[in-house]
């Protein structure tokens, strides 16, 4: 079976009816409660630390390795 339309018409009544349901559930969902974003809720986060104020330490230390190996593979050659 085929929807006849009118020319001037650009949508048919069932479409303006699934859009109008979509568009409320939609206004629905976004007024739900709070949903965990996935990011700072996970689980594989429990049992974890933050940063500590010495990690700039380590960033040095790592820092002077690389410096040292570059140094030494150019000093052998």
């Amino acid at each position: 079976m085929s929807l006849h339309m009118k020319q001037t018409e650009t949508r048919s009544g069932l479409q303006d009816k699934l859009a109008k349901e979509l568009q409320e559930r939609a206004k629905n969902k976004a007024f739900e409660t709070e949903q965990p974003d996935g990011v700072t809720d996970s689980a594989y986060l429990k049992q974890t630390k933050t940063t500590s104020s010495l990690a700039w330490v380590w960033v040095l230390i790592a820092l002077a390795a690389i410096v040292l190996v570059i140094w030494l593979l150019i000093s052998t050659m």
